[in-house]
């Protein structure tokens, strides 16, 4: 049986991870005898659900939240938060156009794949033709948005994330491990554009946020690439882990990506983008990734990587929050100083 008889005699169900990389479940076949109406309904829905997993739902929204920080981060005044929200409208589209052409461009591998093989275009629920339409339709949608209510300079860098995304970091992962790196470029650079379209031009405080996301994708992914390593063999993907066997290098790249976040916090509060209890905390997280990084560059089990990645899920919202609240905080004393002086 193909997997496109499969899909229409199946009902499309999920069980993604986290990340918007998910893996499918087989499902109980439909009973004998349901109507042509029900089963047209049926297919349908099953249609409408598939497109947000062709976006990467989860990945694109990881990718709005960190353009809102760095919006946040960049201290716009008033009259700049109302473009706050097309900003993130047009991160979101740009981002889930890119991703669904991530995966059409992948369907053969993502089908060879136990974890991707129940996609919607592995599956056939979605058509490549559809899926094209939809993420060139979405991704200039979502460029479209940011260029007329953020600015030229957001929509440019948007593009170039849709560009390196589809263009290099996809082809190049059935060539080199290299395109984690590629990979981390592109998420990377979406707090430059809430930077950006906050009014604000590119300075150490956004190179610095872009360079914590860069940094943070290395442990992250790698521990999900060791867990997957064999089914990402079965799927031609050239990653680190495939071509790693022992996985000293994974472990290793680990430890140096985790290393190299530990100052994040004190180049913060140097630059004067927060203060030195944010430091203190971000030393505080590094130092908890450092050591499961450690951990698995020692061990090298999956049930080690399994935690690191886990731990590098609750390090990413902890850090920025943090970064934020910090951020929030003397002009949560200025304006509680001001009302106190006006009584």
């Amino acid at each position: 049986m193909t997997a496109g008889n499969a899909a229409r005699d199946r009902p499309l169900c999920h069980n993604d991870a986290a990340i918007g990389e998910g893996k499918g479940r087989d499902c109980a076949l439909p009973e004998a005898g349901v109507p042509f109406e029900s089963g047209w309904a049926a297919r349908a829905l099953r249609v409408l659900r598939a497109y947000p997993e062709l976006a990467k739902i989860r990945l694109a929204s990881l990718v709005t939240a960190t353009t809102a920080v760095g919006f946040v981060m960049a201290g716009p005044d008033r009259s700049r938060f109302a473009v706050l929200l097309p900003t993130v409208i047009g991160t979101m589209l740009a981002a889930a156009g890119a991703m669904a052409l991530n995966e059409l461009l992948e369907a053969d591998e993502d089908a060879r794949m136990r974890r991707t093989r129940h996609r919607p275009l592995p599956a056939g629920v979605v058509t490549p033709r559809h899926a094209l339409a939809f993420g060139i339709c979405v991704a200039g949608a979502g460029l479209g948005v940011l260029a007329l209510f953020a600015n030229v300079r957001t929509a440019l860098l948007g593009l170039a994330v849709v560009v390196v995304y589809t263009l290099v970091y996809t082809p190049l992962k059935r060539r080199s491990p290299l395109c984690t790196l590629a990979g981390a470029v592109c998420g990377a650079i979406p707090p430059m554009m809430g930077w950006t379209a906050a009014g604000a031009d590119l300075s150490f405080g956004a190179w610095l946020l872009a360079g914590a996301l860069f940094l943070w994708q290395i442990p992250h992914f790698l521990a999900l690439a060791w867990v997957y390593r064999e089914d990402y063999a079965r799927g031609g993907f050239v990653m680190l882990p495939v071509v790693d066997p022992s996985g000293r290098s994974t472990g290793g790249a680990a430890v140096l990506y985790s290393l190299a976040l530990l100052p994040i916090g004190v180049l913060a509060a140097l630059g004067g983008i927060t203060g030195w209890r944010f430091a203190a905390a971000a030393l505080v997280l590094g130092a908890g990734l450092l050591g499961l990084s450690a951990l698995l560059a020692a061990r090298r089990t999956e049930a080690v990587a399994r935690r690191l990645f886990l731990a590098t899920l609750a390090y990413l919202p902890l850090l920025l929050g943090l970064m934020v609240a910090d951020r929030a905080a003397p002009a949560s004393r200025l304006a509680v100083a001001l009302l106190a002086a006006g009584r």
